[in-house]
């Protein structure tokens, strides 16, 4: 049978580059055939981090760090298509998450910077962007996006299934047999970790959890920062950089805590907010199931799976797509519910007041 190709690129919040994949949906399935990852340079970086907070010509900074992503986001794409001996003329659509700076679906907004206009233009391949403002409109959050494709891709007819995806934010997917979804923010994922790991060891982030099983938790940090309203707060909602911030860290720090034991606690309140997050949010569950980079934090997983035994944590390359691209092939997922006029929010996880078909289409 024919292949049904489509590309999705996925910059999540933890800043760290672009993830690029070739998906074929043939026959109703979703195989990734090809894989590219791009890391963000310094000056990218750091320009992004600047503008998820008002600064001096933010429009203009904007629009001009909108442009340098199209850029690499083309690049990524070239190469993707290079290691795949794939023309562009066999893709039908690049779905294109962009970057999130702000996300306030209390005001109204998200916004997720790129230029789609431009991505089309430099690789001849029309682009599907900006899927969360539709469900906005719709009096949604906007967010999360991917229980959708979640629930097409990881849903069992006879098991209870969570889907957690740790990225920058932490995300579940809650799937129950008969095919109820349930899906969320449950809070930080790797994003506080890794500026700390940033700020003290100088790295983009702690390896394997090595430095935090370094560290001991500090039980009255801790505490605190679980007693914030969000982790109790019933879903649907989602949050980002807009709410758990290094400047939000920083108010509950003392000069006395050493650093690997803020790590440490840091590590502890990512495990202990999801599992709190599938105990009073997910029901029943039978199976879970890991994706993002956190899914390779060694000594994450295994504080989840204490927290969470008897059941298994298993990683999503088990259901058939390695834990590093479950997120970009979702965004081409969501391409091609595009394209085809398929609807592909679920109301249940964003509150919209209807389904709708997400993102806006630019021609190349």
């Amino acid at each position: 049978m024919k292949q049904d190709l489509f590309i999705g690129l996925m910059s999540g919040t933890s800043l760290d580059g672009v993830d690029a994949v070739v998906i074929d949906f043939k026959d109703h399935q979703c195989q990734v055939l090809h894989t590219a990852n791009l890391a963000y340079p310094d000056s990218i970086r750091s320009e992004l981090l600047a503008l998820h907070a008002a600064s001096h010509n933010e429009l203009e900074r904007t629009a001009l760090i909108a442009n340098r992503l199209s850029i690499l986001y083309a690049d990524c794409v070239k190469q993707l298509l290079s290691n795949a001996a794939l023309s562009a003329s066999q893709i039908k659509a690049i779905g294109c998450h962009g970057q999130t700076i702000r996300h306030r679906p209390e005001l109204g907004f998200t916004l997720q910077i790129v230029n789609p206009a431009l991505l089309a233009e430099l690789t001849g391949i029309d682009v599907v962007a900006d899927f969360r403002s539709r469900d906005i409109a719709a009096g949604g959050q906007g967010a999360p996006l991917v229980p959708a494709f979640h629930q097409a891709t990881f849903g069992s007819a006879d098991k209870n299934r969570v889907v957690i995806n740790i990225g920058g934010i932490a995300n579940l997917t809650s799937i129950s047999a008969s095919g109820h979804v349930i899906g969320f923010d449950s809070g930080p994922g790797n994003m506080l970790m890794d500026a700390w790991a940033e700020e003290h060891l100088g790295k983009r982030y702690d390896h394997d959890g090595n430095w935090a099983a370094s560290g001991q938790v500090i039980a009255a940090l801790l505490a605190r920062l679980l007693a914030h309203p969000y982790f109790k707060q019933t879903p649907p909602k989602s949050t980002g950089r807009d709410l758990f911030s290094s400047a939000w860290l920083a108010d509950y720090l003392t000069p006395d805590y050493a650093p690997a034991d803020v790590q440490r606690t840091l590590l502890e309140l990512s495990a202990q907010s999801i599992s709190m997050a599938l105990t009073d949010f997910c029901g029943e569950v039978d199976e879970i199931y890991l994706c993002g980079g956190g899914a390779l934090n060694s000594a994450l997983v295994a504080r989840l799976q204490q927290l969470q035994s008897p059941v298994k944590i298993q990683l999503s390359d088990t259901l058939g797509i390695r834990v590093q691209w479950v997120e970009a092939a979702a965004f081409g997922w969501l391409a091609k519910q595009c394209i085809s006029r398929q609807t592909a929010n679920l109301p249940a996880v964003t509150g919209a007041k209807g389904t709708r078909i997400l993102g806006a289409i630019y021609a190349s």
